[in-house]
């Protein structure tokens, strides 16, 4: 089975934490990682949004990195993903 990555966004409640939202990046970990680097936030992890690279190992998910963010930050990561993931898709399909 192949690995894929994709950007995993949870928000945090007083039950614990909630997932409602995946960017699926493919196979290529150096691209992911590349755009996870550019993504805007810390290591404040008492912050309520958060933002997790994720991987599929043996088709189970596995947590490779974590930022938390403010609202504002969240909304241009959102943007600054699609973007690159368009980008990338683009690019696949004239290949």
């Amino acid at each position: 089975m192949e690995t894929q990555f994709y950007i995993l966004l949870s928000l945090k409640t007083t039950q614990g934490f909630v997932n409602y939202g995946q960017y699926f990046l493919g196979d290529d970990r150096q691209a992911a990682a590349a755009l996870f680097g550019r993504l805007k936030g810390g290591q404040d992890l008492s912050a309520p949004l958060h933002i997790d690279l994720m991987e599929t190992v043996n088709e189970l998910p596995v947590r490779i990195k974590t930022i938390c963010c403010s609202l504002e930050e969240l909304g241009a990561n959102c943007k600054l993903i699609a973007c690159e993931i368009f980008r990338l898709k683009t690019l696949e399909e004239m290949l």
